[in-house]
């Protein structure tokens, strides 16, 4: 996993190995497999994190009434799933007047497989970004009572210190929380030019396997402002950085980047 020799960035040569720190996609039409194919590269995926869903016992203990708000905020899958299993668990019926805020189209598609989508209800940032999540709430922050679904020990500060800053009547709602994987066979087996995380919490679990980790060259990409702040105050330099209007996802920013390390090798 460590890089022996020099300590400069592959940038300036062809990555041939990249860690994607996610479960492997279920499709295999995922565009990261297109990268594969484009630039000859290969792509391992491995989860840094997993998921622990709070019993409804527990979460009874935060004395949260979810009927009380009248607006979800989403900004993954995973909150989701937790969210409708809480409901599920606590015989909760979401009325048909709730409005739901994701952070990305994505994830408000994935509201489907819960309930009868709605564009009049449902509503999602234009690029990926927490800003152009915040515009949509903008538009409504005066009548809505927010629940922003979260991890227990992994909340964005950047979105409550928004709802806090803008005055706006919310409320976190813990259904999960995130611990380490155990990562040391892949990452003792390979070494990786670039790995790619998505959370803060894939950041702490590197150095839970790998209190000693030393960057040595290896490329790191982060997802989101949190993570790349992770990147950072772990002392690791951050070549890839999403999103951006120009690399709204992973994927295009690994084509950018595969991209440009192509055409300096030539």
């Amino acid at each position: 996993m460590l890089k022996n020799g020099s300590k400069n960035s592959v940038t300036a040569k062809a990555a041939k190995r990249i860690l994607i720190s996610q479960p492997r996609p279920e499709s295999d039409k995922s565009p990261y497999f297109d990268l594969e194919r484009k630039y000859n590269v290969e792509l391992f995926f491995h989860p840094f994190i997993q998921l622990e869903g709070i019993a409804a016992r527990d979460f009874r203990k935060q004395k949260i009434d979810i009927m009380y708000y009248s607006a979800v905020m989403f900004t993954s899958r995973n909150a989701i799933d937790h969210f409708f299993r809480m409901c599920e668990e606590m015989k909760v019926t979401i009325g048909q007047d709730t409005k739901y805020f994701c952070i990305t189209e994505a994830v408000a598609l994935y509201l489907q497989k819960f309930i009868l989508y709605r564009k009049r209800k449902v509503f999602y940032g234009a690029d990926g970004t927490n800003k152009s999540m915040f515009d949509v709430i903008n538009k409504h922050k005066e009548n809505e009572k927010f629940l922003y679904v979260c991890s227990e020990n992994q909340q964005d500060n950047e979105i409550v210190n928004w709802l806090k800053t803008n005055k706006c009547e919310y409320q976190l709602g813990f259904m999960y929380r995130t611990i380490s994987s155990d990562i040391k066979e892949v990452l003792n087996k390979k070494d990786f030019d670039v790995i790619c995380f998505f959370t803060p919490s894939g950041v702490k679990s590197l150095y839970d396997n790998f209190p000693g980790f030393k960057q040595n060259g290896t490329v790191i990409g982060a997802f989101g402002n949190n993570t790349s702040k992770a990147v950072e105050d772990a002392g690791m330099k951050l070549e890839i950085k999403v999103p951006s209007p120009q690399k709204p996802s992973m994927v295009s920013a690994l084509d950018q980047f595969l991209l440009s390390a192509a055409n300096v090798k030539k």
